[in-house]
């Protein structure tokens, strides 16, 4: 196996920052992943830990606090979408703003969401694998990655994002750690996303 490597984060950080600060959000629809929402609906036991990384403006974890989620916490490489969040959601805890490398991270959760942030950074197999290494680590003894992965071609333009890929790549990178519970085209995508994505439900080894 590759050994992973870890994306350039000071490069990361300041294209994002531009990104946010120019207000070029296409990802952004403005409310939680509908996917995702179903997922939370479902979801009984709100003790567990919660991490989203790469989280934007996670709407999701907006979501997931006002249904009484306590443990939920919220990692991006830049400062502007947590500050963002924090001015909409001024009781949600500000140290569980983590303003961070993910790839650096090394707290473990229960549940990951992945929600646009595999598709964000440039599709190398030592970023993905890495990707994938990491999200194992990061989750507790049989804990979940849960989310949305774009089901695009994936072209060989490394500037051009979102980066896509199938779901016979993605596994290839996800199964070595993880066990797929679920992985198949989503039947609740939003309109302009009907089907080019891709719902799992992955179980850490």
């Amino acid at each position: 196996m590759v050994e992973p490597t870890k994306p350039n984060e000071l490069k990361e950080e300041a294209y994002w920052t531009q990104r946010y600060q120019e207000a070029r959000t296409g990802w952004d629809i403005g409310y939680p992943s509908i996917p995702l929402k179903t997922y939370i609906d479902q979801l009984e036991d709100k003790t567990i830990s919660i991490l989203i990384p790469g989280a934007g403006n996670a709407y999701e974890a907006e979501y997931l606090w006002k249904k009484g989620f306590r443990n939920v916490f919220i990692m991006d490489i830049s400062q502007v979408p947590l500050e963002q969040f924090a001015k909409r959601n001024p009781d949600f805890p500000k140290q569980q703003l983590l303003l961070e490398d993910f790839f650096q991270h090394n707290t473990r959760y229960n549940l990951i969401f992945e929600q646009t942030f595999f598709c964000s950074f440039v599709p190398t197999l030592e970023n993905r694998t890495a990707y994938a290494k990491q999200m194992a680590d990061v989750l507790k003894p049989h804990g979940k990655l849960v989310g949305v992965w774009f089901d695009i071609p994936l072209t060989e333009d490394m500037e051009k994002r979102p980066f896509g890929g199938d779901k016979k790549l993605y596994l290839s990178y996800l199964t070595p750690y993880f066990k797929p519970i679920t992985f198949e085209p989503c039947y609740n995508s939003i309109p302009p996303r009907m089907g080019s994505e891709l719902f799992g439900i992955f179980e850490k080894k």
